[in-house]
C-alpha cells in the first residue's frame, strides 16, 4: 500500500513511536480503511502525542478528515488551505410560521448579490487589513460549504432550554478563508513541514502561527457576513448563537491540537453538526468528556463516497438530477452547478444521526435539536448577480482560490 500522504514519508531522523489513538466511534459504524491507515500515518508523524478519530472520519488528500491531533510540532498540512473554516449557527427574528420556502428560496438565490456591507470597512472593524481579499468577504466557496436555513425538527428533553426555539428559523453557515488560507498554505515549505513538521518556536512555525491566526479570525468574519446577506435578502435580522472553528490549531498543555474536520468545543458550549441538505442536522452540547478528546468533536457527517464515485451513482438522468434538488421537508436546493448537485447529494454522506449517537455513546455530547434543511445555498444559479464579480475591480486580491474540501 503507498503512503497515504501522497507518497511523502515522514523523517527516519525524526520518527518515534507512533501516538496512541483513541477511537470515539462504534464497531458498527461506516469508516473507511483508507482513513484508518492515513490515522496509523498521523499518528507517528514527529512530536505528535495523542490523535483523537471521530464518527465523521473519511480520506482526505495530507490525512484524514475528523480528527484533532495534539503534537509539540506544528504540521500545517494537517490543517489544510481552508484554515479557519467552520460553522456558525444564527437565529432569525423571523418566526417558522411566516415562512414561505419558494418565496425564501428566491430571495435566498440572490444572498451573495446582496450589497450590505461594505468589506475593506468590515475587515478593518475586526482588527484585520482593509487589503486582505476584501472581494472574497460575504462568499461562500465550493465543495461542500453552504447556508441553510433551518427550522426545528425535534427538540430533545436535555435541558434545551432557551437555546433552541421551537417555532424559531436559523441560519447554519459552512465557510472558511477562501483565497486567503489558500495563499498562506501555498507559502509553506511542504517537503519539510510535512518530513519533520515546524518547531513552533522557530521563524517558520511563528510566521505561520501568525497568519493561522489570521485566516481564522477572516473565515469568522466571513460566516457573520454571509449570514447578515442571507438575512437582508429575507428581511429580518441574524443573531450568532455560536461559531464553531473545525480547520485550526488551539494552543493547550502539551502542545497544540489541530483540528482537521472536528469542531473545536469546550465542556458546555454547544455546536452544530451538519448532516448533508437533504437530512437533519444536529445542534449539541458538549460534555466533560471533551477533555480526553483533546476539545474535539464531528462538525458533521463525514463523507461515504467521494465526488468523483457519485457521478455514477445519482442524478443519471433529468428527473433524477431534479429530484435531488428537494427533500423530504419541501426544503429546496440552490445551487447552478449540476456537477455539485450530484456530488453534494444525501447518500455522499453518512448518516448524521449515527454520528450523535456515537459521540453520546463516547459521553462526548448530548443532544439538544435536530433541525430540518428548508432551503440550502450553494452557489447561484447561472446568470444571478455575483458581488464577487462587483467587488473583483477594485481589489485584485480578493478573488478566492479553490480550496481543500474539509
Amino acid at each position: 500500500m503507498g503512503n497515504p500522504f501522497g507518497g511523502i514519508a515522514s523523517s527516519s531522523s525524526c520518527a518515534a513511536e507512533a501516538a496512541q489513538i483513541q477511537y470515539y466511534f462504534l464497531s458498527q459504524s461506516w469508516i473507511e480503511g483508507a482513513a484508518l491507515e492515513q490515522l496509523k500515518t498521523v499518528a507517528a508523524l514527529p512530536g505528535v502525542t495523542s490523535v483523537a478519530a471521530f464518527p465523521d472520519l473519511h480520506h482526505g488528500k495530507y490525512g484524514p478528515t475528523g480528527i484533532a491531533v495534539l503534537s509539540q510540532r506544528l504540521h500545517p498540512q494537517l490543517i489544510g488551505n481552508d484554515i479557519g473554516c467552520g460553522m456558525s449557527l444564527f437565529s432569525l427574528d423571523m418566526p417558522l410560521r411566516k415562512l414561505r420556502v419558494d418565496r425564501a428560496a428566491e430571495r435566498l438565490s440572490e444572498l451573495e448579490a446582496q450589497d450590505c456591507f461594505e468589506a475593506q470597512a468590515a475587515l478593518s472593524a475586526s482588527g484585520l487589513a482593509s487589503d486582505l481579499f476584501p472581494a472574497a468577504l460575504g462568499t461562500i466557496g465550493g465543495g461542500n460549504h453552504f447556508c441553510e436555513l433551518q427550522a426545528v425538527e425535534q427538540r430533545f428533553d436535555t435541558g434545551c432550554g432557551d437555546v433552541i426555539d421551537r417555532q424559531g428559523l436559523y441560519l447554519l453557515v459552512h465557510s472558511g478563508s477562501r483565497g486567503l488560507g489558500a495563499q498562506v498554505f501555498g507559502e509553506i515549505d511542504h517537503q519539510a513541514a510535512i518530513a519533520d513538521g515546524l518547531d513552533p518556536d522557530s521563524e517558520a512555525g511563528k510566521a505561520w502561527l501568525g497568519q493561522h491566526d489570521i485566516c481564522v479570525a477572516w473565515a469568522s468574519l466571513n460566516r457573520r457576513l454571509i449570514a447578515e446577506q442571507a438575512a437582508s435578502a429575507l428581511r429580518c435580522e441574524a443573531q450568532l448563537v455560536v461559531d464553531v472553528p473545525h480547520n485550526l490549531v488551539r494552543r493547550k498543555d502539551g502542545g497544540f491540537v489541530h483540528h482537521k474536520g472536528s469542531a473545536a468545543v469546550e465542556p458546555g458550549s454547544i455546536a452544530p453538526i451538519a448532516g448533508s441538505r437533504a437530512s437533519l442536522s444536529y445542534v449539541v452540547r458538549a460534555l466533560d468528556g471533551t477533555g480526553s478528546s483533546l476539545g474535539g468533536i464531528s462538525h458533521g457527517a463525514g463523507r461515504k463516497y467521494d465526488r468523483a464515485t457519485m457521478h455514477g451513482r445519482v442524478g443519471r438522468n433529468r428527473s433524477e438530477r431534479e429530484a435531488l434538488l428537494r427533500n423530504a421537508w419541501g426544503g429546496q436546493l440552490i445551487c447552478g452547478d449540476r456537477g455539485l448537485v450530484i456530488e453534494e447529494a444525501a447518500t455522499a454522506y453518512k448518516d448524521a444521526g449515527q454520528v450523535v449517537r456515537d459521540l453520546c455513546n463516547a459521553g462526548l455530547v448530548l443532544p439538544l435539536a435536530a433541525m430540518k434543511p428548508l432551503v440550502t445555498y450553494k452557489k447561484a444559479m447561472d446568470g444571478a448577480a455575483d458581488r464577487t464579480r462587483k467587488k473583483s475591480a477594485r481589489a485584485d486580491r480578493g478573488k478566492g482560490g479553490r480550496h481543500e474540501r474539509d
